[in-house]
């Protein structure tokens, strides 16, 4: 919304636009810029600090990532007060990019919470913590739109919001320096692994060593699917704020609201399916019901038309997190940190490429069909759904395989007579 004040009053250089086709460009090419530097500078310092974290500093990619976040919303709140040109968010998001960002942060998060509990329950409680995050996000968002528009006559737009925003992050570097307790639970090699069974009851052996085709598979997925889904979630706040939507900051929030509730929608999703199907289908349905509300949102004119998509991505959230579980699960936990960031920083890099495409796809597409994005977010999800789908056949043939093994050496067990 500060970018959006900002563009009004920009000029762009192509004068003969119309003003929103104008105001839209001015905000994605920000935004391009913006995301690019978020993209690459995390990616050496989320590394490291996930290095530190298998060496036992389990906090501190999850500390040192807060003090980004802290002074990117320090250094907004002082481009409103001060009227400051908003390039100086470059320089702040370098800094947060070099803190570790989301990257480092999140992998952190989702490090402590896998080394504290038992394989089985791993995908679950990652889930739980999705939808942990949701819920604030529910709530943060539905009064977000609301303390935006508190100001006086000495105060511009957002200043309060976004002092909540920096003492919130004081209060979260305080929580996790003070009383976060990382518990590590020893687990011993396994010998089996339910994540890759195509029958959510049996539980096949696992090979021996990390098997590295489904590794590969797994973050092919995750690269694809990832890209279709932040590439065209970056640019919905900007495919909202023009017409025939048109939001103000209090619709953007409760659209942002809407959003969080799928952190709960799916969250009850793992829950449910997870008692009948295997990890794989729950993987592939999560990707489905991205897809089907991408497809419908590309066609968007109303704002009840927006809640109905997403309404059809009531399980969009599922797909990324139950691949983290099932790659957290093919490593041991001496590795979990940087196997876990190494998928983080694998969207970094892909970030790169279909940051700058969707701003320009989005830009060339604006004036004929501007739900293009969406569409094109959808078929890449499908090509997502190919390495899963190989996975799910490579463990129904390992199953039917370990079964066959099995009999046979049962069948030729010495019987021993008392």
């Amino acid at each position: 919304m500060v970018v959006k004040d900002r563009s009004v009053n920009a000029s762009y250089p192509n004068a003969s636009q119309p003003t929103e086709e104008s105001q839209q460009k001015f905000i994605s090419d920000f935004y391009m810029i913006y995301y690019l530097i978020l993209q690459v500078a995390p990616i050496l310092p989320a590394v490291l600090l996930a290095k530190m974290g298998d060496r036992g500093w389990r906090k501190a990619p999850i500390v040192v990532p807060l003090f980004g976040y802290f002074q990117c919303s320090l250094t907004l709140l002082l481009v409103v007060l001060f009227n400051l040109p908003m390039e100086v968010m470059f320089g702040a998001g370098t800094i947060f990019g070099l803190s570790g960002s989301f990257c480092a942060f999140w992998s952190g998060v989702m490090t402590v919470t896998s080394v504290g509990c038992t394989a089985d329950d791993r995908s679950k409680v990652l889930m739980r913590v999705e939808l942990l995050y949701g819920l604030v996000g529910v709530a943060a968002n539905l009064v977000s739109g609301h303390l935006f528009l508190l100001c006086s006559s000495s105060l511009g737009r957002g200043t309060v919001q976004l002092a909540v925003s920096a003492l919130m992050f004081v209060f979260c570097f305080i929580h996790v320096v003070v009383l976060l307790q990382v518990k590590e639970i020893k687990q011993e090699p396994e010998e089996i692994c339910p994540a890759l069974s195509n029958d959510p009851g049996v539980r096949v052996e696992a090979p021996a060593g990390t098997n590295k085709v489904n590794m590969v598979l797994l973050f092919a997925a995750a690269v694809l699917y990832g890209t279709a889904n932040y590439g065209s979630m970056d640019l919905q706040g900007t495919f909202v704020m023009k017409e025939p939507l048109n939001w103000n900051a209090t619709q953007l929030g409760y659209g942002n609201a809407a959003s969080s509730v799928i952190f709960f929608t799916s969250f009850l999703g793992v829950v449910v399916f997870r008692r009948c199907v295997s990890e794989i289908v729950i993987i592939l349905i999560g990707m489905v019901s991205f897809a089907s509300g991408m497809i419908f949102m590309s066609f968007v004119k109303a704002t009840y038309m927006f809640y109905i998509a997403r309404f059809l991505n009531m399980f969009e959230l599922i797909p990324l997190p139950t691949i983290r579980s099932l790659l957290s699960q093919q490593v041991p936990a001496s590795s979990c940190g940087i196997t876990l960031t190494s998928l983080q920083v694998s969207l970094k890099v892909a970030g790169l490429a279909y940051i700058p495409a969707f701003t320009k796809i989005y830009q060339k597409t604006l004036s004929w069909f501007p739900g293009f994005i969406f569409t094109l977010s959808a078929t890449l999800t499908v090509l997502a759904m190919i390495p899963i789908s190989i996975i799910g056949c490579r463990s129904a043939q390992n199953h039917q395989n370990v079964t066959i093994r099995r009999k046979w050496w049962k069948r030729h067990q010495p019987h021993t007579s008392t």
